[in-house]
Parts: structure tokens; sequence; C-alpha cells
């Protein structure tokens, strides 16, 4: 039996230069075949809005919510770490930050992880003194759609140094791993490179130390049929869902995904 996943063998996977390999999930089957095909991290996303309740966004999603779908990751889980989303507002004050954390490392997480910039490093370490590591997601963070004006690649032009100091600053805060979402890869390359906790990427090129994805985009499977830019369906040419996770892990691990067509430039 393999050891368990933790941000321990993250870090040494990126001392290693092997790339690390992401994917959400929101119940226990899919847990126990993501978990048993090589997926090291498993995120229980509020994604979950919108592929498993409809939503048109992640707003609607509460922490009651994610408590229970972590909660049902953790029972089919087969030794990957989990890391599960704190939703919209779950974060408002510190108290509820506490709370909303509580219950999500009650339910089964091993890391929460936060949407937001370097004003999040107090918040950080004071989690990190009571023993809630944390996963900072920056770029494209699809709880503040609103203010972005929709879905769009951020960090380019000015803002790229901003960007490029709030992941700093907050790796120096103690933030245990970063997931910078639709931003220019040359900018998730050098990232990576600055701070030495793990760096995953959605739509952030092949330079970041590790990959995540929708487990329904990368399955082909879309309420919409909008699919990103970045997304790659890996069931076109595999015969199972269990194959098809596999063939994800094998091409973020063989650095085939992501190719050019899923980058963004500056």
């Amino acid at each position: 039996m393999k050891p368990n996943i933790t941000l321990t063998t993250l870090n040494k996977l990126k001392q290693q230069g092997e790339k690390i390999t992401m994917l959400t999930s929101y119940d226990a089957t899919f847990s126990h075949v993501a978990s048993s095909h090589g997926v090291e991290v498993i995120l229980v996303g509020d994604s979950l809005g919108m592929v498993l309740q409809g939503h048109d966004s992640t707003l609607p999603v509460s922490i009651a919510d994610m408590a229970y779908h972590t909660a049902a990751v953790k029972r089919g889980n087969q030794g990957a770490l989990i890391v599960s989303d704190l939703p919209f507002m779950a974060a408002a004050t510190l108290e509820q930050t506490y709370a909303s954390c509580a219950q999500l490392m009650q339910a089964g997480a091993h890391v929460v992880k936060l949407e937001g910039g370097t004003w999040l490093a107090d918040t950080v370490q004071r989690l990190n003194e009571r023993g809630i590591p944390s996963c900072i997601h920056l770029g494209l963070t699809p709880q503040s759609v609103n203010v972005f004006g929709g879905y769009k690649v951020q960090g380019r032009g000015d803002a790229a140094q901003k960007l490029f100091d709030d992941c700093c600053e907050l790796a120096a805060a103690g933030a245990a791993m970063l997931l910078l979402e639709c931003v220019p890869s040359e900018l998730a390359s050098r990232i990576s490179q600055a701070v030495e906790i793990p760096v995953i990427g959605i739509g952030a090129g092949p330079g970041a130390d590790g990959q995540v994805l929708v487990l329904h985009d990368m399955l082909g499977l879309s309420l919409t049929g909008r699919v990103p830019k970045f997304v790659k369906n890996f069931m076109q040419d595999q015969p199972s869902i269990s194959s098809a996770i596999a063939a994800y892990v094998k091409a973020v691990k063989d650095g085939s995904f992501p190719a050019q067509e899923h980058e963004f430039s500056a």
C-alpha cells in the first residue's frame, strides 16, 4: 500500500522537478477512482456550484455544501491530499474564516483554499498558527467574476508584477501552495521558480509545478457547451473514465499537457 500524499510529498516532487497532478472531485466514487489512478491532490472545488448544482457561477455555494462534499470525498479517497474551497464570503471576517476552516478540516480536508491576494497574508499566518494549511488561488478568481467583468485572463501588462509580488508575499507568510488560474505562461513559470512552495496551474502553462482541471471538463462533460481554452478532453480517446484519468496523470507527468494551444500569452 502506497503512503498517503502529504504537503511534504508535494514539496519533494517540486524539488525533484516532477509535476504534481490535481483534479477536482465531489463524491466518494470519483475520489476513489482519481486517487487510485495516480492523482496526488483532490480539489473539492466550489466549481460544484456550476457542474453539480447547475448555477451560472460559484457564488451560490455554501460552506455546508463544501463540508458535505468534502466528507463524501474523504470516504472514497485512497491516499490523495484533499484541498477544499472556502466558498464565497465564507472568510469575510477572521472569526468566520476560523469557523469555516474548522468545518472543512473536520469534514476531511487537509488544506483549505482561499481566493485572494496579498491582503490574505495575515490570515495565512494565523491559520498556520492554528494548524490549518492554506492554498491561495490567484489570477482569475471565480468568486470575483463580477469585479473582473467576466472570465478574463489576469496578470497581463502592468498587473504582472503585482501578481508576482502577491505570490511571493503569500509564500513568505506561510501559504502551503499557490494555484494560478488563467495567467500568462511566462508569469506562472517565473512565479514557480521564485517560490519554494508548489504552484499549481490551470490555464497557466507548463511552467507551473503541477496542473489541475475540473473533472467534468477533462471528461468532456459540459452543461453549456462552452469549453475553456485550457481544457483538454481526455475521455475522447479512452475507453473508460478510469483510463481517461490515468491518461491525464500521464500527460501532466510527461509534460505533454498543457500544450501550446492551452496557454495564454502576456
